[in-house]
């Protein structure tokens, strides 16, 4: 756990000395690979350290990270206008100094695991995620069609490889067997595939529509995550009292509801319905983040507590990369933005009843089991 604060330490202190495109880019990918390392464990070292409370604390993990996304953009653009670029990287590692000393100061026991490691179906599973989302975001060339179906056969043989080897990535009994985990995490992959994107298009609605400058319009943005990171503890506490299922489904239908309405939005619409709309975007997501996380935890043996949590943060990237390939390939077949908004606005509510379809099944099968 302290190796990954190190790791994202140093290169955010690199970051600030790259003098060129490539360096930095090249910074920013070892970057990545330490935050990722962040995203996939956190929720293991939560769920295992607290089991009695553990929507309660996966609220207070969920809070914490949508204060991050709140003022996080705020701050960067402050850096940014009065520090420069350089600016966001030095305080970003004196953060990540910061989590250093404290993870020396709190260290926890950390568990050996002694298996090997399966590289050959970790190299498969992360060429297969790397085709698809190439393919599908030049999915109107003739490379991004064959960059999808050679993903689909490297996603074959990633199959097959997991079937064989003795400690696979990804254990497909659990997920063959174990259908209350399947459906949380693919209600989780569409929750992020129809959200991710919203606010990327409300930016350019209110300054190529509306004309607010890009500091406005973060504070329009901004009331969904402080929305979500207000009621998240309180969503999370009760899922640990009321069946967490149910609340993930009306927290799934808040949020198609929601972009159904800001799918109504026009030119002529006044602005204060972006943070009106907002709100409720945000008490859906509060509905449905930690509630859906306590499933996927709850739902298997604290042996695969590393598993699932690096799972699912496979299907939140994913989710939102695919949220942005719409957005490029509905763009990119029509011109006219405001028809374009409506149609990703559509298309992510209709995703998002699908997803209220699945968290419903997933509801029945939890009864039967």
């Amino acid at each position: 756990m302290l190796f990954r604060n190190i790791s994202f330490c140093c290169w955010s202190f690199f970051s600030i000395f790259s003098r060129n495109y490539l360096l930095l880019l090249f910074s920013r990918i070892i970057q990545g690979i330490g935050s990722s390392v962040i995203f996939a464990t956190s929720s293991a070292i939560l769920t295992s350290l607290y089991s009695e409370k553990r929507g309660y604390i996966l609220g207070i993990y969920t809070t914490s990270v949508y204060f991050g996304l709140s003022f996080g953009p705020v701050l960067g653009g402050v850096l940014t206008q009065y520090v420069g670029w350089k600016g966001i990287f030095i305080f970003t590692f004196i953060l990540s100094f910061l989590s250093i000393i404290l993870g020396i100061s709190y260290r926890l026991d950390e568990v050996r695991n002694e298996e090997k490691l399966d590289l050959l179906g970790g190299f498969l599973f992360s060429l297969f995620v790397f085709l698809i989302l190439f393919g599908t975001s030049q999915i109107l060339k003739f490379t991004g069609i064959v960059s999808v179906g050679i993903g689909l056969v490297t996603l074959l043989g990633f199959y097959f490889v997991e079937r064989r080897v003795s400690n696979p990535i990804l254990d497909m009994n659990l997920l063959m067997n174990n259908k209350t985990f399947t459906f949380a995490n693919a209600t989780a992959l569409i929750n992020y595939a129809s959200t991710f994107g919203v606010s990327f298009l409300l930016s350019l609605y209110l300054q190529n529509i509306k004309g607010v400058s890009p500091r406005d319009a973060g504070l329009f943005l901004v009331f969904q995550p402080l929305t979500q990171a207000f009621f998240s503890a309180w969503a999370g506490r009760l899922s640990d009292r009321r069946r967490p299922e149910i609340l993930a489904s009306i927290g799934m239908f808040i949020i198609s509801s929601s972009l159904f309405l800001l799918s109504r939005i026009d030119t002529e619409s006044s602005i204060f319905l972006i943070p009106l709309y907002g709100i409720f975007l945000g008490f859906g997501f509060a509905l449905f983040s930690a509630p859906n996380t306590n499933i996927i935890m709850s739902s298997i043996d604290k042996r695969y507590y590393g598993f699932a949590s690096s799972f699912l943060a496979t299907m939140r990237i994913m989710g939102q990369s695919l949220s942005m390939v719409m957005i490029g390939i509905v763009f990119s077949l029509e011109s006219s933005f405001m028809n374009s908004y409506r149609i990703l606005m559509l298309t992510y509510g209709i995703l998002c009843i699908l997803g209220v379809f699945l968290s419903i099944k997933r509801h029945e099968v939890h009864k039967l089991s």
